[in-house]
C-alpha cells in the first residue's frame, strides 16, 4: 500500500525493522532534549505527515522496550490518526517511571501501525441476540 507523507524532520522515514514487523518506529523531532519529570505528559513531534487513503488508520502506540526499561507510554494508547487528517503526527507521552527521562532529538519515542476499520451503521432494535456470555464482563470469564 502507497500512503503519501512529507518528511519535515531530520530523520529518516519510518521503516519496518523486520520483514513481519507491524509498526514502524516514530523518532522525536526536537531543537532541544524534553525533560519528561515523573507524571508528566508532553507533546512531542515528530515532523512527520501523511495522507492515508480512506478506510484506514494510523495507531500511534507505545515501544515496549522504552516502557519497561524507562516507564514512558504513549497516554492515550493506541492513538488514532484518522484518513482525513493533514496535520502533523505528534506523540502524548507520560512518564510513569519515578525518574526523570530526557528525550533527545531522533530517539524512538513510540510505533506505527496502520490498520484497516470499519465505520459503522448503527441499526436500532428493541432486543439483542442472546449468548453464552450474555451481559458478563469485567473478570467475568475467570483467570
Amino acid at each position: 500500500m502507497k500512503v503519501q507523507i512529507i518528511n519535515k524532520s531530520k530523520h529518516a522515514l519510518p521503516s519496518y525493522a523486520t520483514e513481519a514487523s507491524a509498526g514502524m518506529d516514530l523518532r522525536a523531532n526536537l531543537t532541544e532534549s524534553v525533560s519528561l519529570a515523573p507524571m508528566q505528559r508532553c507533546l512531542i513531534p515528530t515532523g512527520l505527515f501523511i495522507a492515508l487513503p480512506a478506510g484506514f488508520e494510523a495507531q500511534v502506540r507505545p515501544r515496549s522496550g522504552l516502557a519497561l526499561k524507562k516507564g514512558i507510554t504513549v497516554l492515550n494508547s493506541p492513538g488514532t490518526i484518522d484518513a482525513d487528517y493533514r496535520g502533523e503526527i505528534c506523540i502524548i507521552l507520560i512518564n510513569l517511571s519515578s525518574e526523570t527521562f530526557i528525550i533527545e532529538d531522533g530517539e524512538r519515542i513510540a510505533q506505527m501501525v496502520i490498520a484497516r476499520h470499519e465505520q459503522a451503521a448503527w441499526q436500532e432494535v428493541e432486543v439483542l441476540d442472546e449468548t453464552e456470555r450474555g451481559a458478563g464482563g469485567f473478570g467475568h470469564t475467570g483467570v
